[in-house]
C-alpha cells in the first residue's frame, strides 16, 4: 500500500451475523455477513485488504484512471460505497467463481467520493483470489464494470489499467529477466518485475520459505520510504505490506514502522463462536511479533466513508 502521506491502518476482526449497509444513503444495498474475516482498514473508514475464513482475499489498489456510473440517491440503482467493496465480498462470498458471478449481474453500482478531508477524488480497482488459486481483477472504466478473470492474473499494480499492463508485460516476456528487468517506481514496471520474480522464486511447500519469497518480490516493487510524489500518490512511499496464505489460513502484516512481520493465524479464532468486533491497534506505531490473534480487543466497527 503506496501513499504520499500515511495511512492509518489498523486489523480488524469482524464476526459473521454483522448487519451491513452500502453507505450511500436510501438506495444503499443491505447485507447480512456470512463469514467471518480479518482485515486492514484505512484510516478506520475503508477495508483496503482482508482475508474470510474460507480464504478469499480482497485488496484494493489506486486506478487513476477509474471511473464509475452515475449514482442518483432516489434514483432506480441502488449503490455501495466504495470504502465497503472489499468487505462486501469478504462478506458474501467464499471463491472467486462466485464473487465474479454475483458482481457480473451489476445489480448495484460502486458510488465513489472524495477521501474525507481532502479533495481527491477517490479512484480504486480490486482484486480477489481464493483457495484454489483462483484470481480476478474489477475495474470500472468509462463507467463500466470489466472483469479479468483467470488464474494467470497473479499481479496488480496501479495505472494503467490491467489490459494495458498486460500488453507492456508480453512485451517485457521475450526480454530475459536475468538481463534486464525496467527498474523505475512507475507502476508498469513494478507489474513487470512482480510478474517475473513471483514465477523465478522457488516453488516449495517449506512455508516459512514461502512467505520470506513472497515479501522479498512484494519489498523488490515497493517504493523507498520518504519519496512523495504529489501528482501521483500512488507512486510515493509504500506504507505497509501483507501477504495472505490461504493454504494455512495465515494473514501477515508488516508496516514500514515497525520492526518486524507479525501475523494473524485465523485457525486461532472459532468463528463458529465469535459474535464481537475485535481490533488490533497498528496505526500507533505499537510493535508486535509472531500470531497476534489474541492481542485483539473488542471494539465498535468501524463506519465506512460514503455519502
Amino acid at each position: 500500500m503506496d501513499w504520499k502521506t500515511e495511512i492509518p491502518a489498523n486489523l480488524w476482526i469482524f464476526p459473521r451475523g454483522l448487519e451491513r449497509n452500502g453507505a450511500v444513503g436510501s438506495k444503499s444495498i443491505t447485507w447480512t455477513s456470512k463469514y467471518g474475516s480479518v482485515i486492514a482498514s484505512a484510516w478506520d473508514i475503508a477495508t483496503a485488504d482482508g482475508i474470510n475464513e474460507k480464504g478469499l482475499v480482497t485488496n484494493v489498489l489506486w486506478l487513476a484512471e477509474s471511473t464509475y456510473p452515475e449514482f442518483d440517491s432516489v434514483g432506480s440503482n441502488n449503490g455501495l460505497s466504495i470504502a465497503a467493496w472489499a468487505q462486501y465480498l469478504l462478506d458474501n462470498f467464499a471463491t472467486v467463481n462466485e464473487a465474479v458471478a454475483a458482481l457480473a449481474k451489476e445489480e448495484f453500482v460502486i458510488v465513489s467520493s472524495t477521501i474525507p478531508g481532502t479533495d481527491r477524488f477517490t479512484t480504486l480497482h480490486l482484486s480477489i483470489s481464493d483457495k484454489m488459486g483462483d484470481n480476478a481483477i474489477f475495474e470500472y472504466i468509462e463507467g463500466k464494470l470489466v472483469i479479468h478473470h483467470n488464474k494467470s492474473y497473479q499481479v496488480m499494480t496501479n495505472s494503467p489499467i490491467f489490459e494495458k499492463q498486460l500488453a507492456i508485460n508480453t512485451y517485457w516476456e521475450g526480454i530475459p529477466g536475468t538481463i534486464m528487468l525496467p527498474g523505475t517506481n512507475r507502476a508498469a514496471d513494478r507489474f513487470v518485475r512482480a510478474s517475473y520474480y513471483i514465477n523465478a522464486i522457488p516453488k516449495t511447500d517449506n512455508t516459512r520459505v514461502a512467505v520470506a519469497s513472497v515479501l522479498s518480490v512484494i519489498r523488490n516493487c515497493s517504493v523507498p520510504f520518504g519519496i512523495t510524489s504529489k501528482d501521483e500518490p500512488n507512486i510515493s512511499s509504500t506504507r505497509w505490506r501483507s501477504v495472505a496464505d490461504q493454504k494455512n489460513m495465515v494473514y501477515y502484516f508488516e508496516t514500514v514502522l515497525t520492526p518486524n512481520v507479525f501475523w494473524v493465524d485465523l485457525n486461532s479464532i472459532d468463528f463458529n463462536k465469535l459474535s464481537i468486533t475485535k481490533m488490533l491497534v497498528v496505526d500507533d506505531n505499537n510493535t508486535y511479533n509472531g500470531n497476534v490473534a489474541d492481542s485483539f480487543v473488542e471494539s465498535l466497527p468501524f463506519k465506512f466513508a460514503g455519502l
